[in-house]
C-alpha cells in the first residue's frame, strides 16, 4: 500500500511518462513538471539508476538548468548500498520534485526496492513532493510494475512478468512506449492476473499528471490508453495454456490526449478541451 497522507489531499503529484519527452522544444510536460515543484525556486533530485550510462544524470541536470532550475541533486545511485546512504536520504528530503529517468525498470526495483531511499521517496511523496519518472521510470512508480514482456496487441498467457515497484499508488499499472512498441496485449495480460487496478498505457511524449484528487490529466503529444477492467465478467487467465490467448470479457478501452482527464475513484473518463 502507498504511505499514508499526512491530511487528505496531501500527497504530491504522480507522474509517470511515457518515454522520448520533449527536451528541446515546447518541453511542455518538464515544464508543467517544474511549474509544479516550485518553479525557479524548485529544488529537484534526479535518480538516474535505471540508466547504465555515466552522462544520464547531468544530461537532466543541464535539461532542468536550462529551464531555469537553479538546485538539481543528481543522486548517483548504482549499488544497494548506495541507496542507504543519508546523503541521498537528505536530498530526497529537501527536494519539491524527484525525477527517475529512463533504462531498466529492472534496475530501480532491484537496487532501489526496500532501501531507504525507497521508503522516503514513498514517504516524501504521501507529504507533498511530486514524482516523475519516465519510460523505465514510469514503470517503477506503481506498486505491481511490468518487469518486461513480448510485443503484440492481443494478450497472451505468459507474456507479461510483473514484480513490485514502488508503490507509491496501487491504483495502475502503467506500460511505457505504448503505441510505438505495440504493448496493449502485454498490459491487458498484466490486469488479466488481478483486475483491480487500471491500465495506463503511455504513448511516448505523454504524461499522467496524477494528482492528489485521484484524477489524471493527459498532457503531451501523443495518447494514453486506459484500460477499464473492474466490470471485467470473464478472465481466462486461470485455465488457459502458456503462449495462448486470453480470454478478457468486459474490458473498456478510453483513448485520451493532451488536456483529457480521467477519475480513478468513478472510473469516468471526459475529453480534452484542445485537439
Amino acid at each position: 500500500m502507498p504511505s499514508p497522507e499526512q491530511t487528505p489531499g496531501s500527497r504530491g503529484f504522480i507522474i509517470p511518462i511515457g518515454g522520448a519527452e520533449d527536451k528541446i522544444s515546447d518541453r511542455l510536460i518538464l515544464r508543467r513538471f517544474i511549474s509544479l515543484c516550485g518553479g525557479a525556486e524548485a529544488r529537484l533530485a534526479v535518480i538516474p539508476t535505471a540508466s547504465e550510462l555515466d552522462s544520464t544524470g547531468d544530461r537532466y541536470r543541464e535539461i532542468f538548468g536550462n529551464l531555469g532550475v537553479r538546485h538539481v541533486d543528481v543522486l548517483d545511485i548504482r549499488e544497494r548500498a548506495d541507496a542507504e546512504k543519508p546523503e541521498h536520504v537528505e536530498a530526497l528530503n529537501r527536494a519539491t520534485g524527484i525525477f527517475m529517468t529512463g533504462g531498466n525498470q529492472l534496475r530501480l526495483s532491484t537496487i532501489l526496492g526496500g532501501t531507504a531511499v525507497a521508503q522516503t521517496m514513498r514517504r516524501v511523496n504521501a507529504r507533498g513532493t511530486h514524482v516523475a519518472g519516465t519510460s523505465a521510470g514510469a514503470a517503477f512508480v506503481s506498486e505491481h510494475m511490468i518487469a518486461f514482456g513480448r510485443e503484440g496487441a492481443t494478450p497472451i498467457a505468459g507474456q507479461a512478468t510483473l514484480c513490485a515497484g514502488l508503490g507509491l499508488t496501487n491504483r495502475v499499472i502503467v506500460d511505457q512506449h505504448f503505441r510505438e512498441r505495440d504493448r496493449l496485449g502485454r498490459l491487458l495480460t498484466s490486469l488479466a492476473y488481478n483486475p483491480f487496478a487500471i491500465g495506463l498505457g503511455l504513448d511516448e511524449d505523454t504524461a499522467a499528471f496524477i494528482g492528489p484528487d485521484n484524477v489524471i490529466e493527459v498532457a503531451g503529444a501523443g495518447a494514453i490508453t486506459i484500460a477499464d477492467v473492474s466490470d471485467l465478467a470473464y478472465s481466462g487467465m486461470a485455465s488457459v495454456r502458456e503462449g495462448r490467448p486470453v480470454q478478457l470479457i468486459g474490458v473498456k478501452l478510453h483513448i485520451l490526449s493532451d488536456g483529457a482527464t480521467f477519475r480513478l475513484d468513478s472510473r469516468e473518463a471526459k475529453p480534452g478541451l484542445r485537439d
